[in-house]
């Protein structure tokens, strides 16, 4: 067993330096709230990611992966994850998860719009620009929003202003009840 000299020259077991000493010292280190799951959550997309590019499952390559991925979740925890909660990060994910089915759907539907008024004979393409406001209130919210819209088929999020302000550009009247309906079901997203 290895020992270990303190300041006052008492010697104490490294096992006991682990188990006794090391859990007071993590929690010195993580004083404010929050922090511990920030740097966990970043510790597991970094670790994911190494994994991901590195392809190696030895155990040398998955210990440097480990180290290297603590190390830098350890230093820059705060720019992935900064002040979020686990309970809002899982609520939003759930959200995220519960949109995505009807919003590929939007998108299925909007391809087959674009394509038959694309190839119809006469072109029904009437081009309109639509100014509205949106009651969402988070810079998630309202990008989620614009990456939505441009993401469907026939619209393009032209400009998004401070107030919420939206100018969408569409190959059809694009009418304020499909704008109201995606941002009714962003909304939940926004937390």
């Amino acid at each position: 067993m290895q020992n270990t000299f303190l300041k006052d020259g008492s010697i104490i077991g490294f096992r006991r330096l682990i188990w006794v000493y090391m859990p007071s010292i993590m929690r010195a280190l993580y004083k404010p709230e929050g922090v511990e799951m920030s740097v966990v959550l970043t510790f597991g997309v970094l670790f994911s990611f190494w994994i991901l590019l590195s392809g190696h499952f030895d155990a040398m390559h998955l210990m440097l992966g480990v180290v290297c991925s603590y190390g830098v979740a350890f230093f820059s925890h705060e720019f992935l994850f900064q002040g979020i909660r686990l309970k809002t990060l899982m609520n939003q994910t759930f959200q995220v998860i519960k949109y995505l089915p009807w919003f590929l759907y939007q998108i299925v539907i909007a391809n087959l719009d674009v394509a038959y008024r694309t190839l119809h004979p006469k072109m029904p393409i009437q081009p309109s620009i639509l100014k509205t406001k949106t009651r969402l209130k988070t810079e998630l919210g309202r990008v989620a929003l614009a990456n939505s819209i441009t993401l469907t088929p026939g619209t393009v999020t032209i400009d998004v202003d401070e107030e919420g302000q939206y100018i969408i550009h569409a190959i059809t009247e694009y009418d304020a009840q499909s704008f109201q309906e995606m941002e009714k079901r962003i909304k939940p997203i926004e937390g």
